[in-house]
């Protein structure tokens, strides 16, 4: 599923089964809320703090989607096409970045 095909199936989604979108500043806290649950996940499998057994069946997949899925609903409330973004973003990075990473003795 490209980018788009996946903004135009969540688009189709809300349409339907989730009636309608929540407005932008309601699902920018749903993308905070989510962005939180994969920071717990990273932080108790990657990180120092451990895992407490109701934490037994998290799924960083899952979560990662879910920060997915909000993401495209707030692109697709703003008329952002996602998949122009990220080239035109790509292009600005490897302007920018083009010798700072290879200069950058911390990465040696």
């Amino acid at each position: 599923m490209t980018i788009t095909e996946a903004q135009e199936t969540i688009d189709r989604w809300i349409n339907t089964t989730g009636i309608r979108y929540f407005n932008e500043l309601t699902n920018t806290a749903i993308l905070m809320e989510e962005v939180g649950e994969v920071a717990r996940i990273m932080a108790r499998k990657y990180g120092e703090q451990s895992f407490k057994k109701s934490d037994e069946d998290i799924n960083l997949a899952d979560e990662m989607a879910d920060v997915l899925f909000v993401l495209m609903c707030l692109a697709n409330q703003t008329g952002i096409k996602l998949d122009e973004a990220l080239v035109k973003n790509l292009e600005k990075k490897s302007i920018r970045d083009a010798d700072r990473h290879r200069n950058n003795e911390k990465l040696k």
